[in-house]
């Protein structure tokens, strides 16, 4: 249960930011992998305050974030005695409650407090609910 729970977060986090979650998993084991996906995780960071960039609820972020929480779901299961493919399932629906949630949580924050630090924000939510379900 716990290995679900945890695939279940760490997919969460990939709905908010879909690079994140895959660079917390690979920094934690070391190695090049990690270092490249921590700096994917920080373009995506740069690019997600930008304006122009497209809603996470849209192609190709809606296919791309359910995908990394799969990925994400399946590597944290594992270690923690649980069933991989339950992890990537749980992975996908955490990542699209992160999707949605992050969304209408962003919204709402935008209105309250600007786009850049409502996108600031966010990241750090992200960051540090990866680093406390990477770190268990």
């Amino acid at each position: 249960m716990e290995s679900t729970l945890l695939a279940f977060g760490i997919g969460f986090v990939s709905g908010l930011r879909a690079f994140t979650s895959l660079a917390a998993l690979m920094l934690v084991r070391g190695g090049l992998p990690g270092i490249v996906l921590a700096v994917a995780a920080a373009g995506e960071y740069v690019a997600d305050a930008l304006p122009k960039i497209p809603s996470r609820t849209v192609f190709p972020s809606i296919v791309v974030r359910p995908v990394s929480g799969g990925i994400a779901g399946w590597l944290i299961a594992a270690p923690h005695g649980g069933s991989p493919t339950v992890g990537a399932i749980a992975g996908v629906i955490g990542a699209l409650a992160g999707t949605y949630g992050g969304h209408a949580a962003r919204v709402a924050a935008i209105g309250k407090i600007g786009a850049i630090p409502a996108a600031i924000a966010e990241d750090l939510v992200a960051i540090g609910l990866a680093a406390l379900l990477v770190l268990r």
